[in-house]
C-alpha cells in the first residue's frame, strides 16, 4: 500500500512566516462583535490577559473596548462564574404595568362608539373617537389624573393593539344639479 503526500493547493504559510504575520488592526473588534454577553466578555478578558501588563488601556485605545467590560470578563474568567445580564428588566415599563386597568378602561370607553367593518373584510373595529378624545373621556369617566395617564400617542398605539382603527365620519356631500333643470338629483 502506497502512501503519498497530498498535493499542496494554494499558498500555505511556513511557521516562520506565521510568527511575523500581523493581523488586521480591527481583528479583535470583528471577533468580539460576533460574540454576545458572557462569551464576548470572556474573549475580551483572554485577549487582554494574553497581551500582558497595560493591555486593558491598549485594548481600549486600539480596539475601542470598554475597560469596565474587560474587568467584568476577567472577574468571570478568574472566578468561574457568569454575571447574569437582565436586559428584559431595563428600559421604560409599558403603560399597562403602571396602570393595570388601562386596557379595560379604554375598551369600555371605545366600545360605546365603535362598529365593525361594514363590508366584513377585516376583524377590526372602527371608532369615531380620536386618541385625544379617548384620553379626555378616561380622565372624566375613570378618574385618572392628567399626569398619571399616558399621552395621546400611547393611547393611539393601545387602540391599535386592541384592534380599533380611527375612521373619520364621511361628511355629507351636496347633490349635483343638472344644468337643464336646476333640480338636484
Amino acid at each position: 500500500m502506497q502512501h503519498h503526500k497530498p498535493a499542496r493547493s494554494g499558498h500555505f504559510l511556513k511557521p516562520r512566516e506565521l510568527q511575523n504575520l500581523k493581523p488586521p488592526k480591527n481583528w479583535g473588534r470583528i471577533a468580539a462583535n460576533d460574540l454576545k454577553e458572557y462569551a464576548r466578555r470572556v474573549f475580551m478578558a483572554r485577549v487582554v490577559n494574553a497581551l500582558g501588563k497595560g493591555s486593558q488601556r491598549q485594548a481600549e485605545a486600539e480596539l475601542n473596548w470598554c475597560r469596565d467590560t474587560i474587568r467584568k470578563g476577567q472577574q468571570e474568567l478568574e472566578g468561574g462564574f457568569c454575571h447574569i445580564d437582565r436586559f428584559a428588566d431595563r428600559g421604560r415599563k409599558r403603560a399597562e404595568e403602571h396602570l393595570p386597568n388601562l386596557l379595560d378602561d379604554i375598551k369600555s370607553v371605545v366600545d360605546e362608539h365603535s362598529q365593525t367593518d361594514p363590508a366584513f373584510q377585516t376583524t377590526r373595529f372602527y371608532t369615531r373617537l380620536s386618541a385625544a378624545e379617548v384620553r379626555r373621556q378616561l380622565i372624566e369617566q375613570n378618574e385618572y389624573s392628567d399626569d398619571e395617564l399616558p399621552g395621546e400617542e400611547t393611547i393611539r398605539v393601545k387602540l391599535n393593539q386592541l384592534g380599533y382603527q380611527l375612521r373619520s365620519v364621511q361628511k355629507s356631500r351636496p347633490k349635483k344639479k343638472i344644468p337643464e333643470t336646476d333640480v338636484p338629483l
